[in-house]
């Protein structure tokens, strides 16, 4: 046994099909398909605790120079509480949970399209992907808000599009190209020999993609799908441009409804900073260890 060689352990192999090679991460999205969260999961637990302490200094040392004082600020926050984080930052969750339904099957769509075998579909989906992947998610929320219509009417039915579906359209544009690049990049690296061994046994190629390229593909996307809905979650507060009444907004009024005092800006919007940290980085840390579980190491 010491001389002998074994195909695939001490030798080269003659063929890539005993194994489901592990998925490379150059031909996904971008350098690192969870780039975000694996930035997000490295940060220390104590970092975020730290920011906010630092934060509060700041105010602590001004306040003698006002006469609306730091723990009057700190009182306001503690009474706007429950309606920031009920009637806000879940919001916020809602929108970034129906957009990213949305995008998923459009993206799924669109990523398909991008390897079909018919070169018009295939130019046009790769057309659409990079334009939105390329184009900046506010112009983007701006272009909808303004190009959909206020209502529709279907014969004597008439349906009022709010501004918060409008942002749901807006942003599910880059998630879908984004899901759609993650999508063809997992079909890709599936081994050819896969394609192969499936037509040898006369499967169609339709039957091949959703049998057996796909079930495979399903694990290799789940840590991306995931970064990229932690990015989308972080980018839910641009809606407030919009006039979509989630945290930011609603942290503003609350504001603005205690007489708009300068003290009221740190503990206001360092209590959306630590929430939507809280809210990501459990989902940071999930991300990074599905891609350790699932990543097949040889």
């Amino acid at each position: 046994m010491a001389g002998r060689r074994i195909p695939g352990v001490t030798a080269s192999s003659a063929t890539d099909l005993p194994v489901l090679l592990a998925v490379d991460s150059r031909r996904l999205a971008g350098n690192d398909p969870v780039g975000f969260c694996r930035w997000l999961a490295a940060l220390p637990v104590w970092f975020w605790p730290l920011a906010a302490a630092l934060c509060v200094l700041w105010p602590a040392l001004a306040q003698a120079q006002s006469g609306y004082t730091y723990t009057e600020a700190t009182r306001a926050l503690f009474k706007w509480l429950p309606f920031l984080v009920t009637s806000g930052f879940l919001f916020n969750v809602v929108i970034s949970v129906m957009t990213m339904l949305i995008g998923t099957l459009a993206g799924v769509l669109l990523g398909l399209a991008q390897i079909s075998v018919h070169t018009p579909v295939r130019i046009v989906a790769k057309s659409l992907t990079q334009a939105f992947r390329n184009s900046p998610w506010l112009v983007l929320l701006f272009i909808v808000l303004l190009a959909f219509p206020f209502e529709v009417e279907i014969g004597a039915i008439r349906i009022v599009i709010p501004d918060w579906m409008k942002a749901v359209f807006g942003l599910a544009l880059p998630i879908m190209a984004n899901i759609s690049e993650v999508v063809r990049g997992a079909v890709q690296s599936v081994p050819s020999g896969q394609w192969e061994a499936a037509e040898s046994l006369a499967y169609t190629r339709t039957q091949t993609l959703w049998q057996i390229i796909l079930p495979q593909c399903f694990k290799r996307m789940i840590p991306p799908w995931m970064n990229w809905y932690a990015i989308l979650t972080m980018a839910t507060p641009l809606c407030s441009l919009l006039g979509v009444e989630e945290l930011i907004t609603l942290s503003r009024q609350a504001i603005e409804a205690e007489d708009n005092h300068p003290e009221l800006l740190v503990p206001f919007y360092t209590f959306a900073l630590l929430i939507f940290f809280a809210y990501c980085y459990p989902i940071a840390r999930l991300t990074i260890a599905l891609e350790r579980r699932f990543t097949v190491k040889l």
